[in-house]
């Protein structure tokens, strides 16, 4: 069971900037850890993941379609962090964001499909105002 705390989220105007954490309990091991959102009445999207790894290395990043060119995942493995650094937000960015921690199945990447994830944090809040 892996434990995470998300924090950083923040009220911010449109095209500003913030960089969200997830700390992790996870140590010397290989795991996909992903950002999901959830926007009040709309269901939930992943927005970004990467494979954190002492044995294959970090990497593997995958953005979605929304976000590209926008976020940033990255891992800091001396701290057991991995951000979510958020560039040019908009108004529709808006929503409760949550870490996800799972195993690697050996894919390409680790996606943002909902069930490759079984460890969940409580989410911090990001609202952007227009």
């Amino acid at each position: 069971q892996v434990q995470l705390l998300e924090s950083g989220g923040g009220s911010v105007q449109s095209d500003g900037s913030l960089r969200l954490s997830c700390a992790t309990s996870a140590k010397s091991t290989t795991l996909c850890v992903g950002w999901f959102r959830q926007a009040p009445g709309k269901g939930r999207e992943g927005v970004a993941s990467m494979l954190i790894s002492d044995v294959h290395g970090d990497g593997r990043a995958f953005y979605a379609d929304s976000v590209k060119g926008r976020f940033t995942i990255s891992h800091d493995s001396a701290k057991n962090t991995v951000y979510l650094q958020m560039n040019g937000l908009k108004s529709e960015d808006t929503a409760m964001y949550y870490c996800a921690a799972g195993r690697w199945g050996g894919a390409e990447t680790c996606g943002t499909e909902s069930y490759r994830y079984n460890n969940w944090g409580q989410g911090t809040q990001v609202t952007v105002s227009s």
